[in-house]
């Protein structure tokens, strides 16, 4: 019997990556995302879509209602959606920060306790939250990006160790810098919440460091690679720091202490 996996943010970048990518290897693969029409080319190579709203609670009812209706069980989850917005915490409307929190952790959190009964009952399964290497330290401006991802790591710690218990294993995949449009859209933010403030001068400079980032990223289907090793491994890694540099800057957030890690970031934006 083939395994059922949900993807969610599956539009583009890693998420439309990993899809074709278990879909390839076996798996019955539901790519859900608000835009459809976006993944129509997908579509045409035997993902399945799903219409879903990671802010909406209907919507994430519905869409696993349909796979449980159509497959009866669902084995991966593959929590990808999400999105980055940059700018001073003096800048950044409230409304915009708790938005971050909806898409980034509250939607993960609710579309997993959707999920997880159907995986208790065939004591089996794989949780895959898509974190970054921003969830290990700060810089400026990424105030609430960053805060998101500290919070899918601390989430994913304590869902691996009450979910062990059912044989369901939870890994969190850690993206460095990757080709996608993320980039683009925190730059984006960047720009348009402090880059005419207080913060300008430095907001201008971490826009460059960004833009260069995404010049020396790796392609997507790097993460995807990762996210089908850990779907598919008898022991997989509680982490998989990926692309783009992840595992060089993790190790200097290990060894530096944090003002020094404080210099050398400030240090990059020139």
């Amino acid at each position: 019997m083939k395994k059922v996996a949900l993807i969610t943010g599956a539009s583009s970048g890693i998420g439309k990556q990993t899809a074709l990518l278990l879909q390839q290897q076996g798996f019955i693969v539901y790519g859900a995302a608000r835009r459809l029409e976006k993944m129509q080319d997908i579509k045409e190579k035997g993902i399945r879509l799903i219409s879903m709203d990671v802010t909406d609670d209907t919507s994430m009812i519905n869409g696993v209602k349909e796979i449980i209706d159509a497959e009866n069980q669902i084995d991966v989850l593959v929590n990808n959606a999400g999105y980055g917005s940059y700018g001073s915490i003096e800048d950044v409307p409230m409304s915009e920060a708790k938005y971050q929190f909806e898409v980034n952790v509250f939607g993960l959190a609710r579309l997993t306790q959707l999920i997880l009964p159907y995986m208790r009952a065939r004591k089996s399964g794989r949780i895959i939250n898509v974190s970054s290497v921003v969830g290990k330290f700060g810089e400026p401006h990424g105030t609430w990006y960053h805060a998101t991802k500290y919070a899918v790591e601390g989430l994913s710690d304590c869902m691996r160790m009450e979910l062990k218990q059912f044989g369901i294993n939870v890994i969190i995949i850690e993206p460095g810098a990757i080709k996608t449009e993320w980039n683009s859209i925190a730059r984006e933010n960047l720009v348009k919440a402090s880059g005419n403030t207080a913060y300008r001068e430095l907001v201008l400079k971490h826009e460059n460091m960004l833009r260069n980032f995404e010049k020396k990223g790796s392609e997507a289907i790097v993460v995807a690679k990762a996210i089908a090793k850990a779907v598919k491994s008898k022991r997989p890694r509680t982490r998989y720091a990926v692309g783009g540099g992840a595992k060089f800057i993790l190790f200097g957030r290990r060894i530096f202490s944090d003002k020094m890690f404080d210099r050398i970031m400030l240090g990059m934006m020139k």
